[in-house]
């Protein structure tokens, strides 16, 4: 192939950038080999313990996201900003990247826009169904835009858009368990309808409350189990609170579970918040979902994510307002109704795009195979 291609892949803060910044990464790697790819992440948040354990190299930039309650606080968020932009400038003149993938996220801000403006291609891949701020400001400067929703063309150039999905873990698409053998293992029986309740690794407080408010609700549902992530955050105050009650036969607690892949093949229905990745698995593995999209992140973008598979009829809608009264009820009828989970599956498998993390590294390797190094 001649030299080696070198590739910068930057952004992360949370599992939704950085999920699918590793499966790029991973794709790009099954291509080519040799491929050498370094990323950018942000100092303190998740990437930087994430990225290093998926096998890759990581460098840290002090950038953080602007404080929009307190506008005194900015002063400092300018001043980390125009020093991640020299020590972005700095990383990329001593690995010379052939090419750098953006995925959202502090970091990648400065990483893209530096790396656009010493001549290297870049492309950006948009997670969510309402562009995020960052991959907004950077599009002008990207080469290639990868989307995971139709009418993107409202945020991006339309000439520069490629609808691919977004990648996902691998791991969930290669479990080979049945649905009996994926019970067993989660210490669930097989034989009862199973509603896994998951809010993320950190937990999601109305989630969480949707079910400890109803608990009597869950008793009464003898024939049905419920597997709920609480999250690491709230797990200790939840065993707390339930230690004060009688106990829930038909409730298997846990703050993370670390198989997702045996989780999802044993559940007949999900209820999750409306995150970009968890979306992409919902659909690549036709589970039927109820969603609840999450109010606190910036632009409201779960909502948008969770209303663009409702209109098709692909997913079920609780507002976070609603869902301590209404969700767990919603979950038990929906369980139980054959019907009505047979068609959530049956759309929400329409909506799968295939492949996306190869797809999108075959576009990120074309364009560095066809960079050549002028002035950096």
């Amino acid at each position: 192939m001649g030299q080696q291609l070198k590739f910068i892949i930057s952004g992360g803060g949370t599992g939704g950038h950085i999920f699918p910044a590793i499966s790029i990464a991973n794709a790009i790697k099954e291509k080519v080999p040799d491929a050498d790819i370094l990323f950018v992440g942000a100092e303190g948040r998740m990437e930087m313990q994430r990225v290093p354990a998926a096998g890759y190299p990581i460098k840290g930039l002090p950038v953080s996201g602007f404080d929009r309650k307190n506008l005194l606080k900015n002063f400092a968020v300018l001043w980390k900003l125009w020093k991640s932009q020299r020590m972005a400038k700095k990383i990329i003149r001593e690995f010379a990247p052939n090419a750098a993938v953006g995925v959202g996220g502090y970091a990648s801000g400065p990483t893209i826009n530096k790396c656009a403006d010493m001549g290297i291609p870049c492309l950006i891949q948009e997670q969510n169904s309402f562009a995020g701020v960052t991959n907004k400001l950077l599009a002008k400067k990207a080469k290639k835009i990868c989307v995971a929703y139709d009418g993107m063309e409202r945020f991006f150039p339309a000439e520069k858009i490629e609808n691919l999905g977004n990648p996902v873990r691998q791991s969930l698409l290669n479990c080979t368990l049945t649905r009996e053998e994926a019970a067993g293992q989660l210490g669930l029986d097989p034989a009862k309808r199973i509603i896994l309740i998951v809010g993320g690794s950190l937990g999601a407080r109305t989630l969480n409350e949707s079910v400890l408010q109803h608990l009597d609700m869950v008793r009464q549902h003898g024939d049905v189990q419920i597997l709920w992530q609480t999250g690491k955050y709230y797990h200790e105050e939840i065993l707390g609170r339930l230690a004060r009650q009688q106990p829930v036969a038909n409730l298997k607690v846990t703050d993370f579970i670390s198989d997702m892949g045996a989780a999802y093949r044993a559940a007949d229905l999900v209820v999750s918040r409306a995150g970009a990745g968890s979306i992409s698995e919902f659909c690549l593995l036709g589970m039927p979902v109820i969603l609840v999209p999450s109010p606190n992140v910036a632009e409201n973008h779960q909502y948008h994510n969770a209303m663009a598979l409702v209109n098709k009829e692909a997913a079920l809608y609780v507002s976070d307002a609603d869902a301590p009264q209404v969700l767990l009820q919603t979950a038990f009828e929906t369980v139980a109704d054959d019907a009505r989970l047979e068609s959530l599956h049956t759309h929400i498998l329409t909506l799968a795009k295939h492949n996306s993390a190869e797809k999108i590294a075959d576009i990120v390797i074309e364009m560095a195979k066809n960079f050549t190094p002028n002035n950096r």
